[in-house]
C-alpha cells in the first residue's frame, strides 16, 4: 500500500514522513518549493494550482491513499481550489483521501464545536478551509476530513519560535490571553492521521488536544519547558487589537476519541517540564 503525502516538506508533513520511514511504510511525498529530508522517500514537485501536474503525479505514483497536509494559508487558489481538484482527481481514481482541515473554519460564537458542527468562518483563511472541506466531502464522499488546532512540537513549531523571539526581545507583539485553542502535538496528530489513512473510516474527525488554553498560557508552558523566564513574555488581548479571527474555539473531540486508538495528549501533559 503506497501513501502519497501532499505538503510533506511542511511541519506536519515532515512528521508524517518521519513516522512512515520509522514504520517502513511505502510513502511518496510532494513539495512545492523544495523537498524535505525524509530518507528513502521519493519526492515529487507539486503545486495544487496545477491540475495537469496533479494528474501526472497521481498517475505516476498510483497511491492507495493520499494525506493532504498542505497549507496555502489565505491563498484561495491553494487552500480552497487545490483540495477541490485533489478530491475530484482522487475520487475518479478510487484513491482514499484524508484531508487536513482547521479550527479556523469556526467563528468562536459557540465556543465548543463537535464533529457535526457547521463551519461559520470569519477570516479569509477560515473561509478557504471551510470551502475546501465542504467540497472534499461533496466530491469524495468516502474521504476523511480531519480538523485540528494549534500544532506544537519539540521546538520546531511556529508558535514555539514566537515564544522564544518574544522572550529574547527580537520580536514585537504579545501573546493573547483571550485567544483560546486546543493544541495538539505534531507526533500525536501525525499518528492519528496515519491511523485514519490506513483504515476505511470516513467522515469528519477532530484531532485536537483535550486541554483548552490561551496563546499566552501556551507560551508560558513552552517557556517553562525550554528554560525561559515566563515573566519575559508580553501579554495582551486579541479583543483589544485590530487583528481578525475568532477568540475562543474549542474542538470537542469526544466522538473521535471513541473511534481511534491513537491517544492525543493534552498540552499540559506533553509540555510538562521533566
Amino acid at each position: 500500500m503506497t501513501v502519497l503525502i501532499i505538503g510533506a516538506s511542511g511541519f506536519l508533513g515532515a512528521e508524517l514522513v518521519r513516522q512512515a520511514s520509522a514504520a517502513g511504510r511505502a510513502t511518496v511525498a510532494t513539495f512545492n518549493s523544495r523537498p524535505g529530508d525524509g530518507g528513502g522517500t521519493t519526492w515529487h514537485q507539486l503545486d495544487l494550482r496545477d491540475s495537469g501536474r496533479l494528474d501526472a503525479v497521481l498517475d505516476a505514483v498510483a497511491p492507495s491513499a493520499v494525506i493532504n497536509a498542505s497549507s496555502g494559508n489565505a491563498d484561495w487558489a491553494v487552500t480552497a481550489d487545490g483540495p477541490i481538484r485533489l478530491a475530484v482527481a482522487a475520487a475518479s481514481r478510487g484513491i482514499r483521501l484524508v484531508h487536513v482541515s482547521s479550527d479556523a473554519i469556526f467563528s468562536g460564537a459557540d465556543t465548543h464545536y463537535d464533529e457535526a458542527a457547521l463551519p461559520d468562518p470569519i477570516t479569509p483563511y477560515g473561509a478557504a478551509k471551510a470551502t475546501a472541506e465542504t467540497a472534499v466531502r461533496l466530491f469524495h464522499p468516502a474521504s476523511v476530513v480531519a480538523r485540528t488546532s494549534l500544532i506544537i512540537g519539540d521546538g520546531g513549531a511556529s508558535h514555539e519560535r514566537v515564544v522564544h523571539e518574544l522572550a529574547s526581545g527580537t520580536r514585537d507583539g504579545a501573546l493573547f490571553t483571550d485567544d483560546i485553542r486546543c493544541p495538539v502535538h505534531v507526533a500525536d496528530l501525525a499518528a492519528a492521521l496515519w491511523e485514519l489513512a490506513l483504515t476505511d473510516t470516513t467522515g469528519v474527525f477532530h484531532l485536537a488536544g483535550p486541554d483548552a488554553v490561551s496563546r499566552f498560557a501556551l507560551g508560558v508552558l513552552v517557556a517553562r519547558r525550554d528554560g525561559l523566564d515566563p515573566a519575559l513574555l508580553p501579554a495582551g488581548r486579541r479583543a483589544d487589537s485590530n487583528l481578525p479571527g475568532a477568540l475562543d474555539v474549542r474542538l470537542d473531540s469526544h466522538a473521535t476519541r471513541q473511534q481511534l486508538s491513537t491517544r492525543i495528549r493534552g498540552v499540559r501533559e506533553f509540555l510538562a517540564k521533566g
